[in-house]
């Protein structure tokens, strides 16, 4: 037998409600178990501007990887290579906001945001070699800022380049990229990068300058993507665009004609181990990596 508590003495209302509140509390079922809310998947992380189109090699920022360090600026991507001294490659996007009224600074220097203890290639370390300072990203495509043309002048963004093939075939590659950008109707995505070793400058041939730092490279490529000036570019990218490769010599005996050396992005990757415009749907890059491009220059 048990007893309801005093509350029945007022009527029947008060004893079930007293019978209810006994029952509960002696109830030994356990509280159902609290319903976690659904996990939400993490969005996909955005590419970097400049690496849009992928990243080639698949460069990080790591100190254990100093041959393919990852290097992000507000002007452009790239992937260092520690021992060579050089880029592997850098990446950037030109677009018409680039373009602007700053001046050439030719403010030639060090990296310093390279990690500690590493070696900076020096303003001075090509000095009296034969070779110029060769921009990847050049200084013309970075001019709406004095500090956007001036991250251009970091040694990290130069190679050991023939002064034939910079001061002509590759300026004018570069001027005719430039162009593409028709006053603001298209942009342009672009992929510069070096592979080999030795080449020969205006003194002669070698194979590295200061003191074996600096490599000097056998070949000079570079993947130029014009596009109509828009949104989600990587998806828009179709068979249809104009894809332009090219795969240069480091040799002052250069022809000043770039179209000469016009390649497949195929041959660029297979040269080089890389994996170029690896954001693109496959089947894009099926079509567009393995044509020459034979569009007017």
């Amino acid at each position: 037998m048990f007893y309801l508590p005093f509350c029945h003495r007022r009527g029947s209302r008060a004893l079930v409600l007293a019978a209810a509140c006994w029952v509960s509390a002696c109830s030994t079922s356990p509280d159902p178990a609290p319903v976690a809310p659904p996990a939400s998947q993490p969005p996909t992380p955005q590419l970097p501007e400049h690496l849009t189109l992928g990243n080639p090699s698949g460069a990080v920022a790591a100190e254990s990887q100093p041959t393919n360090f990852l290097l992000l600026k507000p002007q452009y991507a790239l992937s260092y290579h520690r021992d060579r001294g050089i880029p592997n490659w850098v990446s950037w996007h030109l677009t018409i906001g680039n373009r602007g009224s700053a001046s050439r600074q030719d403010d030639f220097r060090a990296d310093a945001t390279l990690p500690a203890g590493w070696y900076q290639v020096q303003a001075t370390s090509y000095s009296g070699s034969g070779f110029d300072r060769g921009h990847y990203c050049p200084s013309a495509d970075r001019t709406a800022t004095v500090a956007d043309n001036s991250a251009t002048f970091l040694m990290t963004n130069m190679m050991p380049q023939a002064p034939r093939n910079n001061q002509q075939t590759w300026a004018n590659l570069e001027d005719f990229s430039r162009a593409q950008l028709s006053n603001g109707a298209n942009e342009v995505y672009i992929i510069c990068g070096s592979y080999g070793k030795g080449g020969t400058g205006s003194n002669g041939y070698k194979t590295t300058l200061d003191q074996g730092r600096v490599t000097v490279p056998a070949r000079i490529w570079k993947v130029v993507v014009i596009l109509p000036t828009g949104d989600n570019d990587a998806a828009r990218v179709s068979a249809a665009t104009r894809v332009i490769a090219v795969d240069t010599p480091n040799d002052n005996t250069i022809n000043t004609n770039w179209g000469q050396y016009r390649t497949s992005v195929d041959a660029i990757e297979a040269a080089t181990g890389y994996d170029l415009l690896s954001a693109l749907a496959p089947a894009v890059q099926q079509v567009v990596e393995s044509r020459v491009d034979e569009g007017s220059l």
